[in-house]
């Protein structure tokens, strides 16, 4: 998704010249489109995210619209109270993008896993919250609230070629996308994890379970998802995050508030990363992520409520 989110804000900003874009020493081999044609407009501020998200609050207060740049723990953790005293304070229209949501940076370990950023930046009312699914996603994403008011944080994936099928970049703000209609249950995702879990809703159709499908990527303000909700007996989250703060934290929520009755079941990370990394592909599997432990979680709570399959 970096690369599409580049492309895009190379485009956007040929048209509109308030967009800068900082980095704190990140992004070589994605940035460069940006750099090589808006010099001007690029400050690459070296191993420095808290006086990046400083200048961008500084640079924001004077017209400009700053995209700041890096991997997710250190675009939101590291400079965690700049950007709350900040442009969430004051309102002002910094952009975040975090890079490498979930366990992407696969083999940098604990350091570089972005698995409680959302539960940590939803809990600033103030700030925007959005996790595209897919490259196509993205790009959809980024023009339609590159120019809104106030300061907003993209959680972002790496990977710019797995699309994620039936979703084809659609994106209306506030609102869950529909990608798959089922009947039994509803599977309900954030993130690039939405293309294992679409995969996962293949397969349980295959072996006679309609799963509906939706894709949430408008994070913070909660999205409108009380009526898709109250058409199922169970629902399932799946995110790659810990299962405290983020999607299957926001879903319990909005279930909660408007007394929708049905099981809920998170599917995300249940305990930290250890010590042990490999590809991306080998964490998922180890953290229950992948689209056959996916399938295999939800055939299982569904038998356990009297639905087979």
């Amino acid at each position: 998704m970096r690369l599409t989110f580049i492309k895009t804000l190379v485009e956007l900003a040929h048209k509109d010249p308030r967009i800068v874009l900082l980095t704190a020493d990140l992004g070589y081999s994605a940035l460069e489109p940006f750099r090589d044609q808006f010099p001007d407009r690029y400050v690459n501020v070296g191993v420095a995210e808290q006086n990046m998200v400083g200048v961008a609050t500084g640079l924001a207060e004077a017209g400009f619209i700053p995209f700041v740049y890096s991997i997710v723990t250190f675009a939101s953790l590291r400079p965690y109270e700049f950007i709350r005293n900040g442009p969430i304070a004051h309102q002002l229209p910094v952009r975040i993008a975090g890079v490498g949501g979930g366990m992407e940076y696969s083999h940098n370990g604990l350091t570089h896993f972005g698995v409680e950023d959302i539960g940590v930046m939803r809990t600033q009312l103030g700030l925007s919250v959005y996790a595209p699914a897919d490259a196509n996603q993205t790009r959809s994403i980024l023009q339609a609230t590159f120019d809104a008011k106030g300061p907003i944080y993209y959680r972002l994936g790496k990977d710019d070629r797995t699309i994620v099928p039936g979703l084809e970049g659609s994106f209306i703000e506030g609102e869950a996308q529909l990608i798959r209609e089922g009947k039994d249950c509803l599977l309900l995702s954030m993130g690039a994890v939405s293309n294992e879990t679409a995969l996962a809703a293949a397969q349980l159709k295959e072996a006679g379970l309609s799963c509906a499908h939706a894709v949430i990527a408008s994070i913070n303000p909660a999205p409108n998802i009380v009526s898709l909700l109250s058409n199922y007996s169970n629902i399932f989250t799946v995110e790659a995050h810990y299962i405290q703060g983020g999607l299957g934290s926001l879903v319990s929520e909005c279930m909660a508030d408007n007394a929708v009755k049905a099981k809920l079941t998170r599917i995300g990370l249940t305990r930290p990363p250890d010590s042990v990394t490999g590809d991306h592909d080998f964490l998922y599997g180890r953290y229950g992520l992948s689209p056959q432990a996916i399938a295999q979680k939800v055939s299982d709570v569904m038998k356990l409520s009297g639905v087979t399959c």
